[in-house]
């Protein structure tokens, strides 16, 4: 197998109307080569620097999970830092984990983030929401979004082999209207659910809201870890 690095956009487009298949960390489709056989050319976007981008407002696709630290919101930052052990941190990427991953353990962070994402095809480069490219598998470039004013993050302790722990992230942002919206995300077993509301309201009046939500429907344990991350991150409304 030949494996090819392009360093530029037009050098892995080129990689990619020749035949090679993309890969990040290879920790997911390794296996699968090995039982049906490897490609004759694989490629990846380690040494393209718009792939391994990482910012308050950017993080690239070929970034490895253990290099995604305080520049990026506090919610992707711990959503990163709780995946698998240290060794699988160092070699899962970003792309890997939210396109190549059942779990996709960062995905409630990209969803509360509003995240748009970034494609690669052979002819064109193009932004789009994060459902199409779970859809179609797309390769992923980068994520972008708009910076939050505050993050959270919770994740429940899991067992090893068992199922997926439970996952709530919430994000505030400033909206257009110069009030701000909160966006809540919700992993519970293999489905993420996501609801958006406006949050100059006060955390309690914010909760109820959600109860009308499929989010509000959700079992005691997860709606409290819910209500837990609402009130910690919604400032109650000053005093008139």
């Amino acid at each position: 197998m030949l494996l090819r690095l392009p360093t530029s956009v037009s050098e892995a487009q080129e990689c990619m109307a020749e035949g090679a298949v993309p890969i990040g960390g290879a920790t997911l489709v390794w296996a699968t080569w090995q039982q049906d056989g490897f490609p004759e050319q694989a490629m990846s976007l380690r040494e393209l620097p718009e792939a391994n981008v990482i910012g308050r407002e950017a993080l690239g696709s070929a970034v490895v999970l253990n290099r995604i630290d305080g520049r990026v919101p506090e919610v992707l930052h711990r959503a990163a830092s709780t995946v698998g052990t240290g060794a699988v941190r160092r070699t899962a990427t970003v792309g890997g984990n939210l396109v190549g991953s059942t779990l996709r353990c960062l995905l409630p962070a990209a969803l509360v983030l509003d995240a748009r994402a970034v494609v690669l095809e052979a002819d064109s480069v193009y932004e789009t929401d994060l459902a199409e490219v779970l859809a179609k598998s797309h390769l992923l470039l980068s994520l972008r979004w708009r910076e939050p004013i505050a993050s959270s993050y919770h994740k429940s302790a899991g067992d090893a082999g068992g199922p997926p722990p439970l996952v709530v992230a919430a994000a505030l942002h400033a909206a257009d209207d110069g009030g701000t919206r909160l966006r809540v995300a919700v992993r519970d077993g293999y489905e993420v659910l996501t609801e958006s509301t406006e949050g100059d309201a006060g955390p309690e009046e914010i909760l109820d809201v959600l109860r009308r939500t499929v989010i509000g429907a959700l079992h005691p344990t997860a709606w409290e870890a819910v209500r837990q991350q609402v009130t910690d991150l919604v400032p109650r409304p000053a005093d008139s």
